[in-house]
């Protein structure tokens, strides 16, 4: 368990005894239910947060009651070493050629240390709904092959509907992994390298 995940979501928290009046909206929490990530992020009334370490932890919430957003944020019982920058859509982490990974949360650092010395792009999201239509189709169109891997928190999958209506009109091929695989690096290496041409 990653405790630091949660106390970065209960010190985000708004105080419900406060005397501000309450935002439109609501943000619901979930530590590592994959189900309820799965449920919220096929509900497009929802935006939908898997941050990787507990600064985009609070980062997200404070963000979603700001905008008095439906939200929900998902914490993962992993963490990233280091925060990132990103709020919304895909940043780019590492340039490459051979293809396109992209990591949502607490995957970053294992996909990173999977990857490392292939020529692939990585991007990072912390929002998984919406989903970052442009800057996926950016970065595989900048690659030269329109090969896809997608590591998700959740189930295997859950992003790749998304995934293949972006890319609709560019031929690609899609590897999707979930958290829920109970995937170390070494298997995300062996995937990913056993899915590369």
């Amino acid at each position: 368990m990653n405790a630091d995940m949660l106390l970065a979501a209960a010190e985000a928290l708004p105080d419900p005894r406060g005397h501000a009046p309450a935002a439109p909206g609501a943000v619901l929490v979930g530590y590592g239910a994959v189900e309820e990530l799965a449920r919220f992020a096929t509900d497009p009334g929802w935006t939908v947060h898997a941050p990787g370490h507990p600064v985009e932890v609070r980062r997200a919430i404070e963000h979603a009651v700001r905008r008095g957003e439906r939200a929900y944020v998902h914490l993962s019982g992993m963490s990233n070493a280091e925060p990132r920058g990103v709020t919304e859509g895909f940043e780019l982490v590492r340039e490459g050629l051979d293809g396109v990974v992209a990591a949502v949360g607490a995957t970053l650092d294992p996909v990173l240390r999977a990857t490392a010395g292939l020529d692939l792009t990585v991007l990072y999201a912390v929002t998984v709904r919406p989903f970052d239509e442009v800057g996926l189709r950016t970065a595989v169109l900048a690659a030269d092959h329109a090969d896809v891997v997608l590591v998700e928190p959740g189930q295997p999958g859950l992003s790749a509907r998304y995934v293949a209506e972006t890319l609709v009109h560019v031929p690609h091929r899609l590897l999707a992994l979930g958290g829920a695989d109970g995937l170390d690096e070494a298997a995300l290496a062996r995937a990913i390298r056993g899915f590369l041409r």
